[in-house]
């Protein structure tokens, strides 16, 4: 006798004879003699009694077939037959129409879900097919059931679903000093220590590529200006050295002499040492700059992930306040500035300038021109964006300002906004640390369901209770998939497991991850904070005090219970202020087709970014920062508070660092500024009009238009899906 049905998808539920008599009436209906309730009910139970204890979805449907075609009325099982053929069929219809749109090059919501990919190149079309097959088989097989109804139902959201199998985790932060000193490992090749600026910058581009090809997300480096700093000393020594052989003079007094910064000057005037001193110097300048300008150009250039992506990259520097360090810094900065080919802004890495009182934010602080500089090169080029070191969640105990090595102790972000720092199973620090995995719920589903509660009280109470459940099992769900990723062998990260995370050096390349994964974070997300306060309280907190108070209240409730979570699971759980991108739409598009279309909540294609005000809401930068500011402390997950300014910012680095004020004064994590600019890829010209559609030097239309999508740069809006690009269209300048 039938107890048990193997479904499809790999789940075991309970043996229902209702749903074999509701196929056989249906195919009965679709004849002329019509049903046969008698005949249903001898097939059923001649079924139900002479089957295995446990039988297959299909082994069930063969015996419904089977029975008919025994049956006086064969003419149903060719209907039966016929009808499963058809769900047959529809089953792989949803997977056929996918496949189409990528192989048409489509431009639609599937194949632009993330701007950074090219799904339109050969090596990108199998990169999404390979995603839209892999993300059911997860759903069928690697969820719990509450985990894929949750999903399904349009409450969360599983980030990377499609790396799943693959038990990769998110992102890392490289300590490149690890690869620049002991060298590396990466395919085919083996990777000598660096001796000279340009190999350590080749090395650093090879690392962060390798490792992308091993991880889901992105890569960063927390301290470029530190690592990179000895390689400048060491090229300097070796154009002494050429002066010496050319001289014949001896030199070796002058390797390791202070120096007080590099900078070209004239030889005219100069005689002997000062003046093969200088030109050695000037030499120097020319190869760290030369080896800046190729790490950006590399790093817009190639290709990871099968050919279809540049690689996700970050770096962060600004503190380092040696002559070499600045040399780094300012050489960077000022290939960035230049562009990258004909003058183009360079879209990756995303740059991080890590603002510190008393290294570089203060007039007479050591690094406070470049600080200046630094406004400048983002001013026109997007980039740096500003990580705020002086936040007091930033803050490190053993940072000194004397510590050569104090980097160790600076927070760095990477991304679009991770953050990784408190670590409850070893170091303080996001060097060699990563985010493992993250989950986004939709807190906008929850509060449009406690609307019509009329009592505000009792409705934002309801909302907390089921905040609590859908948090339950979110961190449930993030446990599980822990529990799945710490299998992973360390042979499989060649790169990452050797020389980049905590911890791995000493791992058995035979044995599991398990041993050093807890080093990193599980992230909890959420977007849409405006839209659940308006479906709570009727107003957004941009608007309204209350909401602003409440908007708080729920955010640091999901702080506390990530805490508890940490505690109970023994993981770094943390709260991100998610990044929407393919997300932006998913959830709105479910919550407007079960609700309709509910003012000021789902009027729009899309939900606002993580606790962000509104786009669309007109308001000043310092109102802007007062409201975003208190989030950024409870959301250590992660974080971005944002700008859009008018005019042409080339000119006005003052307003570049009048945002870094607001950071400092409201406690921001991070921070980055929005502003139009264009360029005319065929003859290099520049403005910042935003109606631009012809190049009014050359009259080309072939225009560049950069636009920063969630945390980073675009050159084309063409990759950007739908809900961006309306939450694009609605943006608005802060003033």
């Amino acid at each position: 006798m039938i107890q048990t049905v193997l479904k499809r998808d790999g789940r075991v539920v309970g043996y229902n004879e209702e749903k074999i008599k509701a196929a056989i009436r249906k195919a009965m209906l679709q004849t002329p003699l019509g049903e046969d309730e008698a005949l249903i009910h001898r097939i059923t139970d001649r079924i139900g009694v002479s089957g295995k204890e446990q039988m297959t979805v299909e082994e069930i449907q063969d015996r419904v077939e089977l029975e008919l075609m025994k049956s006086p009325r064969k003419e149903v099982a060719k209907r039966y037959i016929a009808y499963r053929d058809q769900r047959s069929i529809a089953r792989r219809a949803k997977t056929r129409d996918i496949f189409l749109e990528i192989i048409e090059a489509k431009n639609n919501d599937i194949t632009r879900e993330n701007a950074n990919m090219n799904t339109d190149s050969p090596a990108g079309m199998m990169m999404k097919f390979a995603s839209e097959t892999t993300k059911p088989f997860v759903d069928d097989y690697l969820l719990t059931t509450e985990a894929r109804q949750a999903v399904k139902d349009g409450y969360l959201h599983i980030h990377d679903k499609d790396y799943y199998p693959t038990k990769s985790l998110t992102c890392v932060q490289h300590p490149l000093n690890n690869i620049l000193q002991h060298g590396f490992i990466a395919g085919h090749g083996e990777s000598r220590p660096a001796k000279r600026i340009e190999t350590a910058s080749v090395i650093a581009c090879i690392s962060l590529e390798t490792a992308q090809n091993e991880m889901h997300g992105g890569q960063a480096i927390p301290a470029f200006d530190f690592y990179l700093a000895p390689f400048v000393r060491s090229s300097y020594i070796e154009e002494l050295k050429k002066a010496e052989a050319v001289t014949g003079e001896d030199l070796s007094d002058l390797y390791h002499a202070p120096l007080k910064d590099y900078l070209k000057k004239p030889l005219d005037g100069l005689k002997g040492k000062e003046r093969a001193a200088q030109h050695a110097m000037n030499c120097t300048v020319s190869r760290v700059h030369q080896a800046m300008e190729a790490f950006i150009h590399n790093m817009n250039t190639i290709h990871s992930r099968g050919g279809n992506q540049v690689v996700f990259s970050s770096i962060n520097y600004g503190t380092d306040t040696s002559a070499e360090g600045r040399c780094v810094i300012r050489e960077l900065l000022q290939s960035t500035y230049e562009g990258v080919g004909n003058g183009a802004t360079a879209i990756f890495p995303i740059q991080i300038w890590k603002k510190k009182r008393g290294v570089n934010y203060n007039e007479g602080d050591p690094n406070y021109d470049l600080y200046h500089q630094a406004c400048k090169v983002t001013a026109r080029r997007f980039f740096p964006n500003f990580v705020n070191l002086d936040a007091t969640f930033n803050h490190h105990e053993k940072w000194t300002p004397d510590d050569p090595q104090r980097y160790l102790y600076e927070v760095a972000t990477m991304g679009c906004r991770t953050r990784v720092f408190e670590n409850r199973y070893g170091e303080k620090t996001s060097i060699g640390r990563g985010n493992i995995s993250f989950s986004t719920i939709n807190i906008v589903r929850l509060a449009i369901e406690c609307m019509p509660i009329k009592d505000e009280q009792e409705r934002i109470e309801k909302f907390f209770k089921k905040l609590d459940d859908l948090l339950e099992i979110t961190a449930r769900q993030l446990n599980d998939r822990y529990d799945f990723q710490k299998t992973a062998l360390v042979k499989q990260f060649p790169l990452l497991m050797s020389r980049l995370w905590n911890g791995a050096d000493k791992l058995d390349r035979n044995g599991t991850i398990e041993e050093v994964i807890n080093q990193g974070t599980l992230g909890i997300g959420f977007i849409g904070l405006a839209e659940c306060l308006v479906a709570l309280t009727g107003k957004h907190h941009g608007e309204s005090e209350t909401s602003q108070q409440l908007g708080l209240r729920i955010v640091s409730h999901m702080r506390s219970r990530a805490n508890e979570f940490s505690e109970r699971y023994g993981h770094n759980f943390s709260v991100l202020a998610t990044p929407a991108e393919g997300l932006s739409g998913k959830f709105t598009a479910k919550d407007r087709n079960s609700f309709g279309v509910l003012p000021g909540i789902t009027d729009k294609i899309y939900y606002t970014n993580s606790n962000h005000v509104p786009v669309y809401y007109k308001c000043s930068p310092r109102h802007k920062a007062k409201i975003e500011g208190p989030y950024h402390e409870l959301t250590r997950g992660g974080h971005i508070f944002y700008v859009e300014i008018d005019g042409d910012a080339t000119h006005n680095p003052q307003a570049i660092a009048d945002i870094v004020d607001l950071m400092d004064k409201n406690n921001i994590g991070y921070c980055s500024v929005n502003h139009n600019r264009n360029r005319c890829m065929d003859c290099g010209y520049e403005d910042a009009q935003e109606t631009l559609e012809e190049c009014p030097h050359c009259g080309s239309h072939h225009l560049d238009k950069l636009q920063r999508i969630t945390g980073y740069l675009v050159g084309t809006t063409d990759r950007w899906n739908s809900a961006k690009l309306a939450e694009l269209k609605d943006r608005v300048v802060h003033k």
